[in-house]
């Protein structure tokens, strides 16, 4: 199967030697991501709920880059630096995943890379068939063809 790495251009990816996302095949893995903002500052500092926010937006970027979307995710993993704080976070996972329910699971860890970091949060999705708009067109155009056959 063909190997896809997504990167998002920070400058950390090539100094640890990391990718955001890899897709192979149809399934894509995030990295561990958070709240960095498009100016590579982090969003929402001291605030475990906008932290989240912002993480689960960059999650959603990534997807798209790799061909997914939320409703492929079948798992997350959320590390959070104060476990304390789950409501704020489990809310805004609840905000992006409530209809979708992937498997998860949060536990706090000792520390993160920045001591303002307060969430981190990894991803799988597994890109199941979506029909296309298309076939449908071409389905129509098959039967035109059938009725003039007849």
């Amino acid at each position: 199967m063909k190997r896809k790495n997504i990167s998002t251009g920070t400058t950390w990816e090539p100094i640890i030697g990391y990718s955001r996302a890899v897709r192979v095949g149809d399934t894509i893995h995030v990295s561990g991501t958070t709240a960095t903002g498009a100016d590579g500052k982090l969003v929402g500092v001291g605030d475990a709920y906008a932290q989240t926010v912002q993480t689960l937006r960059n999650i959603e970027s990534a997807l798209r880059m790799a061909g997914a979307r939320l409703e492929d995710v079948v798992r997350t993993r959320m590390f959070v630096a104060n476990i304390a704080e789950w409501e704020k976070v489990g809310r805004a996972h609840g905000e992006f995943f409530g209809k979708i329910r992937p498997a998860t699971a949060m536990v706090q860890v000792g520390g993160m890379v920045s001591p303002e970091m307060l969430v981190e949060i990894e991803a799988e999705a597994i890109v199941t068939s979506r029909a296309p708009s298309k076939p449908r067109a071409v389905k129509r155009e098959t039967r035109a063809r059938a009725r003039r056959k007849l």
